[in-house]
C-alpha cells in the first residue's frame, strides 16, 4: 500500500474532536479501517499545521476492523470499536484500548474488552475521560466501561439491550444501535437506535457510568433510521442524521433533562436527486455556523448554514467527495479544513472551508489508505 505525503494544509478529526491547546501546530491523524484485502487497522500521518506538511507514519495500531476511533480528552488514550460479530467465542464485538505516543505516533494496545452485542460501530469518551461507551449495531444495544488509571478498560459495567422495531420491515424489524453520544455537560448519554426511529437519553451515574433505563426518549419520523448525533459548541442545539431517509433533524437541546425538542427536518440531498439514500456522518463546524453531513448515494458532503438564534438550517451546498461511498468525514480544529474518507475508492480526501460562507473546495490532496471508516485527530510533540 502507498501513502501519500500531502503538498498543502489538512488535518482531521472524528466527529468528537478533543480539545486542543491554544497554540499547538503539529498534530496525529489516524484513520481507522476495515481489514478487507491489504488493511491490517489504525494508520497514522503526522501534520505540521504550520507549514501543511503531512508525513505517513504508516500502520500503528494492528487490529481487527477498528472502523470508529474516539481519543480521550487528555489525548493519551485512543479507543477503537472492533466491528466483529464475535469475540471470544461469543455472539459480540470488541472495544480496544490504547496508548498514544504523542512524539512518534505509535500506539500501545492496552487490553481488548467485549462489547457484550456484536456489531460494534461507534465508540466515544465521556468529557472526564472517565467512560467510554460504545453501541452496537448488530446486536441493537449500548454499553459503558470504566477507565482505568493506564487508560485501559474495565469491563462493561452497564449494558442495556434495546427492543422493538419501526416501520420498515427489512431494514427495522429489531434495534440496530448505531451511535453512542455523551452530552456536551458530561451528564447523559443520547443514542440513536436506526430500528426504533428513536434518540433515547440516558443519564449517567458517576459509580456504573450510565444508568440504564432511559430519562427520555425523542421519536423520529418513521422509516427515518437515526444514525449520529452532533451538538453545537454551546450546547443548545442538536442535529440527527437519519440513514435510510437522508435527512437532518435540528433539535433545541434541554441540557437540564437532556430532552432534545425537534425543530426542523431537512433533506440531505439535491432536490432533483432520484438515487439510493444513504446517510453516514454529520460535524457542526467549530464555528457554530455550517452543519455538514454525508451522503453515502449521492457521494457527495451537505452543507447548511445555522440560524444562530433558532438553530435551524438551510442548504448552502452540496460537494461531490471525489470518491464513493464517503462514511465519517472530519473537520480540522481550526475549522479551515475537511476530510473526506471514502470507503470504496480507497482514499481521504481534503477539501478547504470557507469559514466565511461554509463552502469547500478540494485542496488536491489525499490520503491513500485502504477502506478508511474514522478519522481522529490529537496532538503531537
Amino acid at each position: 500500500m502507498r501513502f501519500l505525503r500531502s503538498l498543502s494544509l489538512l488535518a482531521a478529526a472524528c466527529t468528537c474532536l478533543p480539545t486542543v491547546a491554544a497554540g499547538a501546530n503539529e498534530f496525529l491523524v489516524y484513520v481507522g479501517t476495515y481489514t478487507r484485502q491489504n488493511s491490517k487497522g489504525i494508520y497514522a500521518w503526522r501534520f505540521d499545521a504550520g507549514t501543511g506538511k503531512l508525513t505517513s507514519l504508516g500502520l500503528e495500531g494492528e487490529t481487527s476492523n477498528p472502523s470508529f476511533l474516539a481519543v480521550s480528552p487528555n489525548h493519551r488514550f485512543l479507543y477503537a470499536v472492533n466491528e466483529n460479530n464475535t469475540f471470544e467465542g461469543q455472539p459480540a464485538g470488541s472495544v480496544t484500548a490504547f496508548s498514544i505516543n504523542a512524539e512518534t505516533g505509535a500506539l500501545k494496545q492496552l487490553n481488548q474488552v467485549s462489547t457484550v452485542g456484536p456489531g460494534p460501530c461507534h465508540v466515544a469518551v465521556d468529557k472526564s475521560g472517565k467512560w467510554v461507551f460504545v453501541a452496537n449495531y448488530g446486536g441493537g444495544s449500548v454499553a459503558a466501561y470504566p477507565v482505568q488509571e493506564d487508560g485501559s478498560l474495565g469491563k462493561a459495567s452497564t449494558f442495556v439491550q434495546h427492543t422493538g422495531s419501526s416501520a420498515n420491515p427489512q431494514r427495522q424489524k429489531r434495534p440496530y444501535g448505531h451511535s453512542a453520544n455523551p452530552s456536551p455537560d458530561g451528564r447523559f448519554v443520547l443514542v440513536a437506535d436506526l430500528g426504533l426511529d428513536q434518540v433515547l437519553t440516558y443519564p449517567l451515574d458517576k459509580t456504573k457510568g450510565m444508568l440504564d433505563k432511559p430519562s427520555s426518549i425523542a421519536r423520529i419520523e418513521p422509516g427515518s433510521g437515526p444514525r449520529h448525533l452532533a451538538f453545537d459548541p454551546k450546547g443548545k442545539f442538536a442535529y440527527l442524521a437519519s440513514e435510510m431517509a437522508a435527512t437532518v433533524t435540528a433539535f433545541s437541546y434541554d441540557s437540564g433533562k437532556g430532552e432534545l425538542h425537534q425543530l426542523q427536518t431537512i433533506s440531505m440531498l439535491p432536490p432533483d436527486f432520484t438515487g439510493t439514500k444513504a446517510a453516514a456522518e454529520i460535524a457542526v463546524h467549530p464555528s457554530g455556523k455550517f452543519v455538514y453531513a454525508s451522503n453515502r448515494g449521492h457521494d457527495s458532503i451537505v452543507i447548511y448554514s445555522v440560524d444562530p438564534s433558532k438553530g435551524t438550517l438551510t442548504a448552502v451546498d452540496y460537494v461531490p467527495t471525489q470518491g464513493k461511498n464517503p462514511r465519517n468525514f472530519a473537520i480540522d480544529p481550526t475549522g479551515n479544513y475537511l476530510f473526506a474518507a471514502n470507503q470504496d475508492t480507497a482514499n481521504v480526501v481534503v477539501f478547504r472551508i470557507d469559514t466565511k460562507t461554509g463552502r469547500l473546495t478540494p485542496t488536491g490532496d489525499r490520503l491513500d489508505v485502504p477502506f478508511p471508516v474514522c478519522v481522529a485527530f490529537s496532538p503531537a510533540r
